[in-house]
């Protein structure tokens, strides 16, 4: 499949590294759980205050469209987000940018509103896949105005939803299942979803929705969870305020670590939780896998890369993402320089991401002189002499291929990221913090 078309504005050379490193990387919060934190705070049934939450272009346009739905939030000066709940209100138009934890979550928290909510975003987020969505709502009662695209833009009109029994294909993004337990307490009726399909990708993302929902008193029943089927089940109950500080965000790490392994040395990211369930945790283990040596010690994680690329190749690898699709455009990345064939499977979901992530990563990595072979459900990576293509490496407005750029001129001297730009969707101030982790 040809990669898609994205045009940007001029680039951003990607710094070699001269040497060994030495850094530590502190990382503000996460975004999938400042995000789900923003909507559970919303309809809690008094005040909620977080701490450390992400600031960048996803959250703030969370916050916004919360606003725009009737919460209050206000702003300390350390960050700290302090969440008042009140009646939701209709009549909001919702920019949703390309944050897929927006156009997921949102659409279901319109169900508690008193009147119809429009939902768009940028023009990418037209073509991600929203039609399990539409259909969720329109099984609850609602009425979902979106000229039969399945897709933004689209109107949600309450109506008489309470709640009940729906089944879905999820299959496409776990975010669907998410966003409707996030309301489901909610709903008089409360709500029971039922995923059938061919897969469910990033169920470590369904296990975190039902965590902050626990930590809320919210209770979730889970039966037979599986790949192709499982169910849920969300009694109508209160959701309480909470006091939270936000961990860093661990899939943010991912491109800091990697370059560990790329330049040779250590990275280090303090605050790494003991305990959690964000999937970017599984990178102690695929790094590991190619050749990294990964330890944890007083809260920190360090990646030892030992001399780096420039002196021995990585080991190739053989790794099932479908836990960790959000991590491949980096895990993918380094396969380039290994001494053999890798292959990365379960992440043929990702073709509905910002961008198709497939078809970019491949165009992208054969552009530097490797192998890239696209199949159903993931990528086989062969390398080759990698040397700059004469033109830019393409973000397509897509954060993670934008930071996989900047992983690969590590070594490859001569990358230019054509929108590097594109990385304040989740992590704002990324170009600077990479040129101060290479000292």
């Amino acid at each position: 499949m040809p990669a898609p078309t994205y045009s940007a504005p001029a680039g951003w050379t990607a710094p070699p590294a001269r040497g060994p490193l030495s850094a530590v990387v502190e990382l503000p919060g996460s975004k999938s759980l400042t995000n789900r934190e923003l909507v559970l705070s919303a309809l809690a049934d008094g005040p909620s205050v977080l701490r450390r939450p992400l600031a960048a272009r996803d959250t703030e346009l969370m916050v916004e469209a919360l606003r725009r739905l009737g919460a209050r939030i206000d702003g300390d000066a350390d960050g700290t987000l302090r969440i008042r709940p009140a009646p939701l209100t209709g009549g909001a138009d919702i920019d949703c940018g390309l944050a897929g934890t927006l156009m997921r979550f949102l659409p279901p928290v319109a169900l508690l509103a008193d009147g119809p909510v429009r939902f768009d975003g940028d023009e990418r987020a037209r073509a991600r896949p929203m039609a399990t969505t539409v259909l969720s709502l329109r099984a609850l009662g609602a009425e979902v105005d979106d000229d039969g695209r399945g897709a933004l833009p689209f109107t949600v009109t309450p109506g008489q939803a309470r709640g009940g029994r729906v089944t879905i294909d999820a299959s496409a993004s776990s975010q669907f299942v998410s966003g409707l337990l996030l309301v489901g307490a909610r709903l008089p009726d409360g709500i029971e979803v039922e995923h059938r399909g061919e897969r469910l990708p990033s169920m470590p993302h369904i296990a975190m929705t039902i965590d902050v929902l626990a930590r809320r008193h919210v209770r979730v029943e889970a039966a037979a969870v599986g790949p192709s089927g499982a169910t849920w089940r969300v009694g109508p109950q209160r959701i309480h305020g909470r006091d939270v500080e936000i961990e860093p965000d661990l899939s943010n790490a991912a491109p800091f670590l990697a370059a560990a392994l790329v330049a040779g040395g250590t990275v280090t990211v303090p605050g790494w939780p003991e305990r959690t369930t964000q999937v970017g945790d599984r990178l102690r283990d695929w790094l590991g896998a190619y050749g990294a040596d990964v330890t944890v010690e007083h809260g920190a994680l360090t990646v030892d890369g030992g001399q780096g690329v420039r002196s021995r190749a990585l080991a190739p690898v053989d790794l099932d993402l479908s836990e960790g699709g959000e991590l491949a455009p980096t895990l993918v990345g380094l396969a380039v320089f290994a001494d053999g064939r890798s292959s990365f499977t379960g992440i043929g979901h990702l073709r509905g991401h910002e961008t198709d992530r497939l078809a970019a990563l491949a165009a992208e990595l054969t552009g530097l002189g490797a192998a890239v072979q696209e199949t159903d459900d993931g990528l086989v990576v062969e390398p080759g002499r990698l040397t700059a293509p004469d033109r830019p490496w393409r973000a397509f407005a897509d954060h993670r291929m934008a930071t996989t750029g900047a992983l690969v001129g590590l070594a490859v001297d001569g990358v230019v990221v054509d929108d590097i730009g594109t990385t304040a969707k989740t992590l704002p101030g990324f170009a600077d913090l990479w040129r101060r982790m290479l000292g």
